[in-house]
């Protein structure tokens, strides 16, 4: 055998021995340099605020920058695609929110499948939905509502922040749900349709709670109900659409890490991980709180299976209700 045979036979030998040991030492030197969360959504909105708070923890927690790049437009799918389009390495993240679970159903063709091209990793929050009127209104509670609607079909008109939200998707599950009948007048954004609802020119808004909150506290408009499982903290007098007489309906808006396809097991344990850490923390309860919402721990196969069922749910309500974005 010469000498170069000889030292390529030494070589592969060696890598054989040592490969186990050194694909650990790979995996163990994860992270080894800074991070990025994309966001679908302008600076300044919740979901970005949240980003940016679980970001600062992630970036203690993990030792190296995280930063938050906002790629906003097409009902966050330019971001969604960036980060399938990214390395699975574990250095580009998506904080995603309902329209990950949404779009491949809202937009003709599915700008993306979920099961083949990303990887799911952490739920990070929910915050719910809620019906508000203006104070002055005559609808007083969520049956005053059902009542109105029952006697006068699509009299009772509720403004959302457009096609496809989540709260109009929430406000036609309810409307499924109760056998009722409801006038949906969309706009671009919460701010305007809160705005029509205390001008008395729309009876109702579906919209999440952080932007009725501050209304809501100094009276100007009633909530009639939230949609979540459970009461929210931050309006702990208003029921839940659940126990106003619809047993298990639920929904809210829930935030969740997730990244590309074919990331490694290990670096989406050590994100699950830290995660889950980050939501524990005061710094990230409290920005939750102020979005009127609570963390959502738990393990990556539940935040997997509340993508699927979203997925499935919203997918044929799509369907049934011929819904397109705006």
């Amino acid at each position: 055998m010469n000498t170069v045979s000889r030292r390529l036979l030494l070589s592969l030998a060696s890598a054989m021995a040592l490969g186990p040991f050194a694909s650990a030492g790979a995996a163990d030197a994860y992270p080894s340099k800074p991070l990025k969360i994309v966001v679908g959504y302008s600076a300044g909105g919740a979901v970005d605020a949240i980003a940016r708070s679980v970001g600062q923890r992630l970036s203690t927690l993990l030792g190296q920058p995280v930063v938050v790049e906002n790629k906003p437009g097409a009902g966050t799918n330019i971001a969604v695609k960036s980060v399938i389009a990214s390395p699975a390495d574990g250095y580009t993240l998506l904080m995603a929110a309902n329209a990950l679970a949404v779009n491949p159903s809202l937009f003709q063709p599915a700008p993306y499948d979920i099961d083949r091209e990303l990887t799911p990793i952490a739920s990070v929050g929910r915050v719910p939905v809620v019906f508000a009127v203006r104070a002055e209104s005559a609808l007083k509670t969520l049956p005053d509502l059902v009542a109105a609607a029952k006697a006068k079909p699509s009299g009772v008109t509720v403004a959302t922040p457009g096609n496809g939200a989540t709260p109009h998707l929430a406000m036609e599950l309810f409307q499924h749900t109760a056998g009722l009948s409801l006038k949906h007048v969309p706009y671009k954004g919460g701010a305007q349709a809160i705005t029509d609802v205390l001008g008395g020119h729309v009876d109702v808004v579906a919209v999440n709670a952080l932007e009725v909150l501050p209304l809501a506290k100094s009276g100007k408009l009633r909530v009639l109900a939230v949609m979540s499982a459970d009461r929210s903290a931050v309006l702990p007098g208003v029921p839940t659409v659940a126990e106003s007489g619809y047993p298990g309906f639920e929904a809210s808006v829930w935030y969740g890490i997730v990244g590309p396809a074919g990331l490694p097991k290990p670096v989406i344990a050590q994100l699950h991980d830290a995660v889950q850490k980050a939501i524990e923390s005061p710094e990230v309860r409290d920005q939750l709180a102020a979005a009127g919402g609570v963390p959502l721990p738990g393990p990556t196969a539940q935040f997997e299976k509340l993508i699927k069922t979203d997925v499935a749910r919203y997918g044929k309500l799509i369907r049934d209700a011929n819904i397109k974005p705006d």
